[in-house]
Formats: structure tokens, sequence, C-alpha cells
């Protein structure tokens, strides 16, 4: 996941859809269903605080047509120093993005950076590579934050659908080459994490730390699957990684 990004495009809107050129953000209408925080569930702690926006419950007789969870949001480089600590931290950004979602509390750039300084720091201490598989993050979201964590396999569109729907955000390894985001430099990361936090008719939105325009960034549906992919091991067959992916709850 080693790459920089382009200073290019502006932030993202919420609207109604349009035509756009390849750089440019998709722009979607107003989801749903917004969640803006933690949903209260059998594996949450009793003493979980939560509020939510038109969360569907189990008697809704339909599933919402675009849903979308409200992650804070920060890019793997906060203040756009792409050292080679920054260029790997696309694993870290994406936990440290779900932690703030879970705990309910903002997320600023300075507080990423602290954050992420620390996560690297104990990561390292404790023999893990630059480049880390879900079942490693999810190892990682246990013993540094506590979290009890899921290992989803053979992931589909459904299957991502039905964790938003309960109000899971979704940390996602891909092929990043294959995501084909013009926000990256060249062709992009061999590989890559981002967090999946909702969806649309056609696509899904979500939280991407490779950019600083990664806030709510849609993805279509086919250039996401195409791209789900887990670290083998080797940057170069990335492309024939299992399709896993992580959920982290309290």
């Amino acid at each position: 996941m080693r790459y920089r990004q382009f200073a290019i495009g502006t932030g993202f809107l919420i609207g109604s859809l349009l035509l756009s050129g390849c750089s440019q953000k998709p722009v979607f209408k107003q989801p749903s269903v917004i969640i803006d925080r933690p949903i209260l569930t059998q594996r949450s702690s009793s003493s979980a605080s939560f509020s939510k926006q038109s969360v569907p419950s189990a008697s809704t007789p339909s599933k919402p047509a675009s849903l979308l969870i409200r992650v804070p949001f920060a890019p793997q480089a906060p203040f756009a120093v792409w050292d080679a600590l920054h260029e790997e931290a696309c694993e870290e950004m994406s936990l440290i993005m779900v932690h703030h979602y879970l705990a309910d509390i903002p997320l600023s750039i300075s507080d990423a950076e602290v954050e992420l300084q620390n996560l690297v720091s104990w990561e390292q201490k404790h023999d893990y590579p630059e480049d880390v598989d879900v079942r490693q993050l999810g190892d990682i979201a246990k013993s540094f934050y506590g979290y009890k964590i899921r290992v989803l396999i053979d992931v589909t569109a459904d299957k991502l659908r039905q964790e938003l729907e309960r109000g899971n955000p979704i940390i996602l390894p891909a092929a990043g080459r294959l995501l084909h985001n013009p926000y990256f430099s060249g062709e992009g990361p061999y590989y890559h994490m981002l967090v999946v936090i909702g969806y649309t008719g056609d696509g899904f939105i979500t939280n991407d730390p490779g950019t600083k325009q990664g806030s709510q960034y849609w993805y279509s549906t086919d250039v996401l699957l195409n791209a789900l992919h887990d670290w083998t091991g080797v940057k170069e067959e990335i492309a024939t990684g299992a399709r896993n992916a992580l959920v982290v709850e309290r």
C-alpha cells in the first residue's frame, strides 16, 4: 500500500447522481437511512450509549434503498506527510476510524496523527509486519483496543449490505490498483485497506484513507468486489487473495 495522492478534485457532495469524468467523485442522493452512532446490540456492552436516525428494525418489511453510517474520517497521512510510515498506514487508519465510530468520539486530524503513531509503535513492539491481513488486523483490534472481531469470508455484496444494516462498518482489504481511484498517484497501491460505511443501489460508500478526498467515497459494486482481496504476503499476487473482510464490535 505504498503510494501518494494527487491534490486534485473537490470535496464530496451529497446530491443527485451525476454523469462524471474519471477524475471526479461520483455524487449520490441523500441515503434513505443514516446511522449516526453505534447501535446497541447483544454483542455490545450494556453500558454503551447510542443513538440512531431512521435505523431499520427487525420488523421492517423491506431493506432500505440506501444507507450511510457516519464513521469519522481521516486520511492515513493526516498532515499530507507521505513518508514510509504513512505510506503503509491504511490498515491502521481504517481501524482508527472504526474505533472512533464505536467509541462515539470525533476524530480530528491532530488526534488521527497521534493515534496512528501510537498504534504503529505498538505494532512494531509486538512484531507485526508493515502489511497485515484482516485476521492480523483483528488481533490488533482485540489486543490494542479490546474489541471483539469477526472475519467475514467469501464476501459478497449481500453480506456487506447485511452488516451495514446492522450498523457495522466493514474494514475491507483490496488490490488497490483494481480500485482505479483517480486520487491515487500512478496506478495506485498494490495492497490497500478502506472502510465500507454505506451503500446505494449500484455501489458502496467508503471512507478511503488513501486520499484526503476519501471521505464518503463511492465505488461501484463491480469495482469494489473485483478489488476485494486479502493480503497474500506477496504484493504482486494480491489479486489472488481471499475475499475476506473484518467487522470490529464492542
